[in-house]
């Protein structure tokens, strides 16, 4: 599954001479917690979050504090945002970005690694064709059985690695899955159940999977991997 199967296309956003007072009734308004903030080109230059006006409103006093305070600050760029009254501003720049045929896994590694709620999808070019939210990630990872085993047999098996889908046996029960069957090498047999714990929904994955060796035996290994709570 693609960042693009679950990213929400045309977002909301805003221009770098936006008010904060305008970014945050969008927030309000639309239910969202933050907003990719775009040029005339479409391109993304930052992000405002809630966060970065929370940010203003609890450190309000920062604005009265006199210049030698905010020279001896330790985070200069907290006290800029504290005087913010434009997007631009207020921002975080530049922009954490991911582009849109990116596996979803990579796009929940990189909120993680990157402590972000939210991955506005760019194409080739930089510019912004939609946003992926830890909540779509969640709603991907929330699906049958039977999806689960299409994606494995059509997208992992089928297109990935180019491997027969009808020579591996796929059972999905409750996210949980196993896989049997006769594999060409020892590195298909490994590769597969490698690719098939990365698809979204997958809490485990038992491989019986065999390989013919250059004897022309079988040969044989058991895999098991669980996703860690």
């Amino acid at each position: 599954m693609r960042v693009e199967d679950v990213m929400t296309k045309s977002p909301w956003t805003v221009r770098p001479d936006t008010s904060l007072k305008e970014v945050a009734e969008i927030l309000v308004g639309q239910n969202i917690s933050g907003v990719p903030v775009v040029d005339s080109e479409s391109r993304v230059v930052g992000v405002v979050s809630e966060g970065d006006i929370l940010l203003k409103e609890t450190g309000g006093v920062g604005s009265e504090r006199g210049f030698l305070a905010r020279l001896l600050s330790f985070e200069p760029l907290e006290e800029l945002k504290l005087d913010a009254r434009t997007a631009a501003e207020a921002m975080t720049a530049p922009a954490i970005t991911i582009t849109r045929r990116r596996p979803v896994t990579e796009a929940a590694a990189k909120m993680l690694e990157e402590g972000v709620k939210r991955l506005p999808v760019v194409d080739e070019e930089g510019k912004l064709v939609g946003i992926v939210t830890r909540a779509d990630l969640v709603r991907a990872f929330v699906r049958s059985d039977q999806e689960i085993e299409s994606e494995i047999r059509e997208d992992v098996i089928g297109r990935t690695l180019w491997l027969s889908p009808d020579t591996i046996a796929v059972e999905v029960d409750k996210g949980e899955v196993r896989l049997s069957g006769v594999v060409g090498t020892k590195a298909d047999a490994e590769l597969v159940p490698a690719f098939v714990q990365r698809v979204p929904g997958v809490v485990g994955v038992l491989s019986k999977l065999r390989w013919e060796d250059e004897n022309g035996s079988k040969q044989g290994r058991l895999l098991l991997w669980h996703k860690q709570p």
